[in-house]
């Protein structure tokens, strides 16, 4: 069996993934900024968690919810970095102040969840590093920019630990969900900028609306995620990445083909430039 350690686990699918965890015999270091929302999420207390109090945007807190954990368990072998809330809002339209608080929780604050995690995945030469992302970290759309940029931000960081952490014997997967029917879509997770320049009301507006229309309304279950998360932990070479319901897969791959069709249009000025 495995230890866990959750971050925003009191909720969504930070709630669902600490939940299976547990009930396939897992220990899970489940953390949160209020412990009082994991218990309230996990009623019958059962055996093997371990609520700790912990903002990922306070080191010393995940420091100290690590001692707490490796105190109670002994060891961490999957850190599932879940932590993370949306922004709405036209690139120009959303202020610096909004851009920077979504930064430093959604890239920021898995950084610090890695500083305080991986000396001990790494003197075990062995671990899992889930980075729980989101296709809009891979295609993003308007009125969803800054938050598809941090969740870019955490691809590209993903990558490199991928490539780092392998020969440790650690491995990382970036999970990209599309729509959940969890809280996502409502005002706990999600912040919306005003929409203040008309000019946009015609490209980020559809957006702004359908996000605002599909709160509960979206595709993906979030208990089917959460066992889908949970089973790729235990397969022998699991993916870089994983795409969680078909409305991702369906944007994954119009990304894909975009790209190819572009770099083969232009692929001679690209090739024009080298020596």
């Amino acid at each position: 069996m495995s230890v866990w350690f959750v971050t925003g686990a009191s909720r969504g699918l930070g709630a669902e993934i600490t939940r299976e965890a547990l009930d396939r015999g897992h220990s899970v270091i489940a953390t949160a900024r209020d412990v009082s929302a994991v218990l309230k999420a996990h009623p019958q207390k059962p055996d093997g968690l371990l609520a700790v109090n912990a903002d990922v945007t306070e080191p010393e807190q995940l420091t100290a919810a690590v001692e707490a954990g490796l105190a109670e368990f002994g060891r961490i072998d999957i850190v599932a970095n879940n932590a993370g809330y949306g922004l709405v809002g036209a690139i120009e339209e959303t202020s610096d102040r909004a851009a920077r608080d979504l930064f430093d929780v959604n890239v920021f604050g898995v950084l610090n969840t890695l500083r305080a995690t991986l000396p001990t995945l790494r003197a075990q030469r062995s671990g899992h590093v889930l980075n729980i992302g989101s296709v809009g970290g891979f295609a993003t759309a308007p009125a969803a920019g800054l938050y598809g940029a941090s969740k870019f931000a955490l691809e590209g960081i993903s990558e490199a630990l991928h490539g780092e952490l392998a020969p440790l014997g650690v491995r990382v997967t970036i999970i990209e969900p599309g729509g959940f029917r969890t809280d996502f879509l409502n005002s706990s997770s999600i912040q919306v900028e005003p929409a203040a320049i008309v000019d946009y009301v015609a490209s980020a507006g559809p957006v702004r609306e359908a996000l605002a229309k599909n709160d509960g309304r979206q595709p993906g279950d979030p208990v089917k995620g959460a066992k889908a998360i949970v089973d790729v932990t235990e397969v022998a070479k699991p993916p870089l990445r994983l795409q969680l319901g078909a409305d991702a897969v369906e944007r994954v791959e119009a990304k894909l083909d975009l790209v190819r069709r572009e770099l083969d249009q232009w692929r001679h000025v690209a090739l024009s430039t080298a020596i």
